[in-house]
């Protein structure tokens, strides 16, 4: 009995000490980049349907534009060239916000169609854990998911 005690004891320890370790980086998150056509129709959309706020990039670079989201998050939109790829809902920006009506006034008010999931247009989704969604694309066509999830 003793023994098994004194093995657990150490089985214990052992996996603390690992689960604090894989743990230890303490990540933000910083930035999204995405690959677009023309950078300063992007930046319109960006600037204007999600009212996101554009920072300097800090080397002036031509084809790059940058927006921030909550003073901290950044989307950096950068034109180049690049192979064509099929856009798929499965990949997209989450935001979330607590005024979805208001966003959904705000797109409306500048023709942007939105949908739910399975792509019925005008459509909110209701998900079961309590979040609504919607889902607009942008120019380039990269899907962007606007939820109520509250972090």
């Amino acid at each position: 009995m003793r023994k098994y005690v004194k093995t657990m004891l150490l089985l214990t320890v052992l996996i603390t000490s690992l689960s604090t370790y894989a743990q230890s980086f303490d990540f933000d998150y910083d930035h999204l980049s995405i690959v677009v056509e023309d950078v300063d129709k992007s930046a319109e959309f960006y600037a204007n349907v999600l009212n996101l706020e554009e920072t300097p990039h800090p080397d002036k670079t031509p084809g790059f534009r940058w927006f921030v989201i909550n003073d901290k998050t950044q989307i950096h939109l950068i034109q180049k060239e690049f192979a064509p790829f099929e856009k798929n809902k499965s990949m997209h920006l989450a935001l979330a916000t607590q005024d979805l009506d208001g966003v959904i006034e705000h797109l409306k008010s500048k023709n942007i169609i939105f949908d739910d999931w399975s792509g019925k247009k005008n459509t909110i989704k209701h998900r079961s854990d309590g979040v609504d969604q919607i889902y607009i694309q942008d120019p380039d066509g990269y899907w962007i998911e606007i939820n109520t999830a509250v972090h």
